[in-house]
């Protein structure tokens, strides 16, 4: 299992990725991560780690280039964060090494919201969806459309964030279930927290994928 640095071209753009397939892998799980954040996010590649030990593919690629997140606006627009998810996940069903895998998605802050709306404007393409400490309220009438299996995370002490989780868990119709972790903050800094999230994670995807 070792990472590749790859390019994923999406018509004038390109966005670089790290992407992982342990042997054997039959689902990958794409990284959307939160705002100011990219694909060396090392909480994210903490969860890819536990992910592919767990034997899913693993991608987390950059949802923006180094010039549109010089913007700072741009970091907060959900959808053009969802859009680039959408146009990734369509090049990794086109691309002969990835076409094969089931797709799930994990989401982190502002990433989980852009990972809903992409799941629904797939319509059926990604098949789980796994949330830390998302702010799904901000995909808004996505919630209701959704079709794909979601967990959310939400760390004990992060209440704004546990009310967010909350009031939005009641607009999805999908299958659904929410979890939160005792003592964790908003960024799961706390000894034990992160090790959690991940293993719940690996527990959801396999149940979906």
């Amino acid at each position: 299992m070792e990472n590749k640095n790859i390019n994923i071209e999406l018509g004038k753009l390109t966005l670089q990725g790290i992407i992982n397939i342990p042997e054997g892998a039959k689902s990958l799980i794409v990284f959307a991560h939160g705002s100011g954040s990219s694909r060396l996010s090392p909480r994210n590649n903490f969860v890819a780690k536990v992910l592919q030990k767990n034997n899913f593919a693993t991608l987390l690629f950059d949802l923006l280039t180094e010039q549109e997140d010089e913007t700072y606006e741009n970091r907060f627009n959900i959808d053009l964060i969802a859009e680039r998810l959408i146009e990734a996940t369509k090049w990794l069903l086109k691309n002969p090494e990835t076409s094969a895998f089931k797709i799930g998605y994990f989401g982190a802050s502002t990433g989980s919201a852009a990972a809903i709306k992409a799941a629904v404007a797939l319509s059926g393409k990604v098949k789980a969806i796994v949330s830390r400490g998302g702010r799904v309220d901000l995909a808004e009438d996505a919630l209701e459309k959704l079709n794909a299996p979601i967990l959310l995370i939400v760390g004990g002490n992060d209440e704004d964030v546990i009310d967010l989780n909350q009031k939005s868990y009641e607009k999805i119709n999908s299958q659904k279930k929410i979890e939160i972790i005792p003592g964790a903050t908003h960024l799961f800094e706390e000894l034990g927290a992160l090790e959690k999230v991940a293993d719940i994670a690996a527990e959801w995807f396999s149940e979906y994928l």
